[in-house]
């Protein structure tokens, strides 16, 4: 369960972590409110559960109370990547000097944590990530031993961030433990022109299987989510294995395995997923019929790559879903379809005859997802 970015800043600051003073409305007058408490200029924030808001436009600074009100306005009900923003962030304005990035994730490979920290944050760190990678720290840390003041400082030293941060970093191990995440990243941490240390933005993703302990949300969870998530639930209620992600190629599978490759295949051919969808052994028409309708219903999605491995469920009965899918739900986007396996040539046979214009098959995993990455990117 990932957090916005105002339920974040309350845990960091709960664990000593200092952060702007802000407050959240859903109405533009609540902004023009809250920027005179704060004094008049601010930053107005979107509060959505994806990255990139400052360049979407999700992000903007307010001279005044009434320019934050107009602000609000104008964010409120943009479309961020596919989630609808219906709240926004009204915070204090910070003189930054410079900008860092750290945060703590799960490396289930290794069963570890790594600590990932640049001198470089900011809104450009993934363009530093991909061409500087020297530029960007990852250090492997022991969830038994957890982040020490020493460990934190070797942390600090190898990303070359300034000694002010070793407390900042202790204090944020201490937010993923005590609060069961899986993710905790503070993305910009800032060293203002008075020497301050303050956390601007922070992401917080809790770990579900721990629900039963994170009793200070309530007993309703949902009270979280935002449009994002109303897609994972409504597919949730129709028994699909579904999660949302930040892309353009819609991917179902049968078989977590070959869904999570395809989702590396196709980032591999320049696009990103939109989705991970697992139908399982089932593939009758009403589960394509339902996944079809959820992956469509995500107003990111460009194309839409259908992978299966026919074992028990042979290929021919995933075409006939297929296409007995395709007469309940209005396909809007292309759908490339890669089957292999069993009845594979069966079921190839079957969608040919069906003649879908919007559909279009591949032979081969690779053949398939440059395909469906050639159709996102042309729309």
């Amino acid at each position: 369960m990932d957090l916005y970015e105002h339920q974040a800043r309350e845990l960091l600051e709960e664990h000593g972590i200092v952060v702007p003073k802000a407050e959240v409305t859903d109405v533009p007058q609540g902004a023009r409110e809250i920027a005179r408490r704060l004094g008049g200029r601010v930053v107005v924030k979107a509060q959505v559960k994806t990255g990139g808001r400052g360049k979407a436009g999700g992000v903007k600074i307010a001279a005044d109370p009434a320019a934050a009100e107009l602000t609000a306005r104008q964010i409120l009900g943009m479309d961020i990547k596919g989630h609808t923003v219906r709240k926004v962030m009204v915070a204090e304005p910070v003189d930054i000097e410079r900008e860092y990035y750290v945060s703590y994730v799960l490396d289930r490979a290794t069963g570890r944590f790594l600590a990932i920290a640049s001198a470089e944050g900011g809104m450009d760190i993934e363009e530093v990530a991909a061409t500087r990678p020297e530029a960007v720290a990852r250090i492997p840390v022991d969830p038994g031993e957890g982040v020490t003041t020493a460990r934190a400082a070797e942390i600090a030293s190898a990303a070359g961030l300034p000694p002010q941060t070793v407390d900042v970093l202790v204090r944020l191990w201490d937010v993923l433990v005590r609060e069961d995440a899986l993710l905790v990243e503070v993305n910009p941490l800032v060293r203002t022109v008075q020497g301050r240390i303050l956390a601007l933005d922070a992401k917080v993703t809790l770990d579900d299987n721990a629900r039963f302990r994170q009793t200070r949300w309530g007993d309703d969870l949902a009270a979280l989510d935002d449009e994002g998530d109303a897609l994972e639930a409504a597919a949730a209620e129709k028994g699909l294995n579904y999660v949302k992600l930040d892309g353009e190629v819609g991917i179902i599978g049968n078989g977590a395995g070959l869904v999570m490759s395809t989702l590396d295949v196709v980032a591999g051919c320049g696009a990103r997923p939109a989705n991970f969808l697992d139908i399982g052994g089932g593939a009758s028409a009403q589960v394509m019929a339902d996944g079809l309708g959820v992956i469509l219903a995500d107003p990111g999605v460009k194309s839409v790559f259908v992978n299966v491995f026919g074992g028990i469920t042979a290929c021919d009965a995933v075409a006939d879903g297929i296409v007995q899918a395709l007469e309940t739900v209005r396909l809007t986007k292309p759908l490339v379809v890669r089957l292999d396996g069993n009845n594979a040539v069966r079921g190839r046979t079957i969608l040919d005859a069906h003649r879908h214009p919007l559909v279009e098959q591949a032979t081969s995993m690779d053949g398939a997802a440059r395909r469906a990455a050639e159709l996102a990117h042309a729309h």
